[in-house]
């Protein structure tokens, strides 16, 4: 992909870019019922269920990240999100500004797109987080995304974002931390990572920074919601 706003401009004329990137193969094996399914999709797309899954945390998580989107700004977000969290971060640009979307399925995609229609500045392309384009951003946004895909592409995912960042820009991630030790929900949660979300726990074990090929180029701000189970990591470069 040579531009990321070729993309963006093609996938929007055409419906697609012109050589999607496949599935990978660990989302058939593990995401199936809750990426791929259609109907599946649909149900889990909608904020009370963001809610339940959260834990009552959705909105927190939602404002801990819009605290640091610019209005006007020119923002990344690295994969679709349910609910309506994507639409509320259109909205929190602003037309001034330029969200750009990107989801490696189909079907995510298209309901990311629906969300978006309302918003001229906001566009949805087919593209893998680990090779997101070249184009550079104030804010790139990673929403409970790392937790989902294996450990041999966190690191890769973490390093093309971070070369996305404009001088003075940021990444910030959200995503899960594991909970102290005395936290009620720690036991749920480890069967819960143990049954539908096999590569969750790996963010149990180590810090986000150390997926970083070039951790000490960077600065890293951690923050940690919800008794440690949340967590909202802002990076800089030095």
């Amino acid at each position: 992909m040579k531009n990321l706003r070729a993309a963006f401009n093609l996938a929007h004329r055409s419906g697609e870019a012109s050589a999607p990137p496949p599935i990978p193969g660990y989302m058939k094996d593990v995401y199936t019922w809750a990426y791929l399914n259609p109907v599946n999709v649909r149900l889990f797309d909608r904020d009370p269920v963001v809610s339940l899954i959260l834990w009552g945390n959705r909105k927190r998580l939602q404002q801990a990240l819009f605290t640091e989107i610019p209005t006007g700004g020119k923002v990344l977000q690295s994969s679709h999100v349910y609910g309506s969290m994507l639409k509320n971060l259109a909205q929190k640009i602003g037309p001034e500004g330029r969200l750009d979307v990107i989801d490696i399925v189909p079907v995510q995609l298209a309901q990311a797109r629906k969300k978006l229609t309302s918003c001229p500045w906001a566009h949805a392309c087919l593209a893998d987080a680990r090779n997101p384009g070249n184009d550079f951003y104030d804010v790139v946004s990673s929403h409970f995304l790392l937790h989902e895909v294996p450990d041999g592409c966190k690191g890769a995912i973490v390093d093309a974002l971070l070369e996305r960042i404009k001088p003075g820009g940021k990444v910030v991630f959200v995503d899960y931390h594991k909970p102290r030790w005395w936290h009620p929900l720690k036991g749920v949660m480890s069967v819960v990572f143990d049954l539908l979300e096999p590569f969750a726990k790996t963010l149990w074990r180590h810090e986000i920074s150390e997926f970083s090929s070039s951790p000490d180029d960077f600065d890293w701000v951690k923050e940690t919601y919800f008794g440690g189970l949340y967590q909202k990591v802002v990076v800089r470069r030095l």
